[in-house]
């Protein structure tokens, strides 16, 4: 990692921090249930941002790398597998391909990934609704959530890029996990999932090397009694929601790297969705039993991922091409969930 590529990076770290500080410190100071009107105001304004880092990328995405001249930009072509040629006698020209390829990577992965975000808002509802949670404090467990993610997502998504360039064949690995999650998600799409408070693993691991409060102390996480501190049952569901979030992290890693296999792309687009998970969650919350036919597309999305890797060596589709499949198929799910509004029943 160069000079040039920390600053660029931890320039996104604070910017991120910052966001998460202003929404929960200035905007989300009381707990209090968020309504449908706040929740599809934030996911716009999230959404927003996202589009904006977009333009960014699009428009300066040469200055994470640094670029001097084509035979550079042909180097990280090659050692990042974009797909996309450049003429290496003309470096503007090349410079302007690679900054829009990095784009389109962006806009894509974020996609994905937001889509994605979408079975484990399911999750985290269920969670939510077996631990008996008030909703007035969904969102400080979801904030805390979040901040926990983007530090187990940074180790993960670095953790991979150095294993793929190590050894690219983890890819085929990837690219059979997926296509066996998606055909999986199929089978399973009208199944009732159950939490077990009691037998989770999470539940025996803080019982064995915490010790716990059974009530929840409204919105606090750590108690004191007799000069002894607990941990309260709100942290115990914040431990089981991070718990989650790592399994997450196995499916929809993984889908990213089909997009691309840039380190910092696959980080900022994985967060700018991570970030918007709280406010999409309030929105899905909202209107879940609408659109029945997303977990459907969803397994589409991650067996068309799936393929994608496994096929990469003997055919390379275009990012624009890939964006184009995905978009086809989010708006597919949406779209056939409204023309035929049927929601199944237990």
């Amino acid at each position: 990692m160069s000079w040039h590529e920390i600053l660029i990076f931890g320039g996104f770290i604070i910017l991120i921090t910052f966001l998460l500080f202003l929404d929960i410190g200035l905007l989300n100071k009381e707990n209090k249930p968020v309504t449908f009107k706040s929740a599809l105001f934030w996911t716009s304004v999230w959404v927003g941002f996202a589009l904006i880092f977009w333009a960014l990328i699009y428009f300066f995405g040469n200055q994470i790398h640094n670029p001097q001249n084509a035979e550079q930009i042909s180097d990280l072509i090659t050692k990042y597998n974009h797909p996309i040629k450049i003429d290496p006698d003309n470096f503007a020209s090349a410079l302007s391909s690679y900054k829009q390829n990095l784009g389109l990577e962006f806009i894509t992965g974020y996609l994905i990934e937001y889509s994605l975000s979408v079975d484990n808002i399911f999750v985290i509802l269920m969670i939510f609704y077996s631990f008996g949670v008030k909703k007035m404090y969904y969102h400080k467990i979801l904030f805390w959530g979040i901040l926990g993610a983007i530090v187990m997502r940074f180790l993960f998504i670095f953790l991979s890029a150095v294993l793929i360039q190590e050894f690219s064949w983890i890819l085929y690995g990837f690219g059979l996990l997926l296509v066996f999650t998606g055909i999986k998600m199929f089978i399973e799409r009208n199944k009732e999932d159950n939490i077990d408070t009691t037998n989770h693993p999470v539940i025996r691991f803080a019982g064995k090397y915490f010790s716990v409060d059974n009530e929840y102390q409204g919105d606090r996480f750590f108690i004191r009694k007799n000069n002894k501190l607990y941990i309260t049952s709100l942290f115990v569901v914040l431990m089981v929601i991070e718990f989650t979030d790592v399994i997450f992290a196995v499916d929809s890693i993984p889908a990213i790297f089909s997009v691309t296999r840039d380190p910092y792309i696959v980080y900022f687009s994985n967060i700018f969705a991570i970030i918007g998970l709280r406010s999409l969650f309030f929105l899905v919350e909202s209107i879940i039993q609408k659109f029945w036919f997303i977990k459907t597309g969803l397994s589409v999305l991650l067996v068309f991922i799936g393929v994608k890797m496994l096929i990469h060596p003997f055919y390379n589709i275009e990012t624009m091409h890939s964006l184009l499949i995905v978009l086809a198929i989010l708006f597919g799910s949406i779209i056939i969930s409204i023309l035929i509004p049927i929601k199944k029943t237990t």
